[in-house]
């Protein structure tokens, strides 16, 4: 899947991975109860910046903080815009 934005710099958006819908014992999570995903796939990359090569490329599947990023919607789909940094590990 493509987007059509570029981020600027050494930010990656980010589509997060689907929240879990049950617990390991089976039981069903109501959507109240959800927590943010800290997973996702990474849709497009920035340039990085000059005395910093970006790590992580478009498809990758990364983990970050629970307070990551800054949510966006681009045609009724939500995503994550955030820093390289902000990043933890690529799965």
């Amino acid at each position: 899947m493509s987007i059509n934005i570029k981020p600027l710099a050494d930010r990656v958006i980010v589509e997060p991975a689907a929240a879990e819908e049950r617990t390991a014992g089976g039981l069903i999570i109501p959507d109240t109860a959800k927590e943010k995903p800290q997973r996702g796939k990474v849709l497009a990359v920035g340039t990085g910046k000059p005395d910093e090569p970006m790590t992580v490329k478009v498809g990758d599947l990364v983990l970050y903080g629970k307070y990551a990023g800054t949510e966006i919607s681009v045609e009724g789909k939500d995503y994550l815009i955030m820093r390289e940094a902000d990043i933890f590990a690529i799965v």
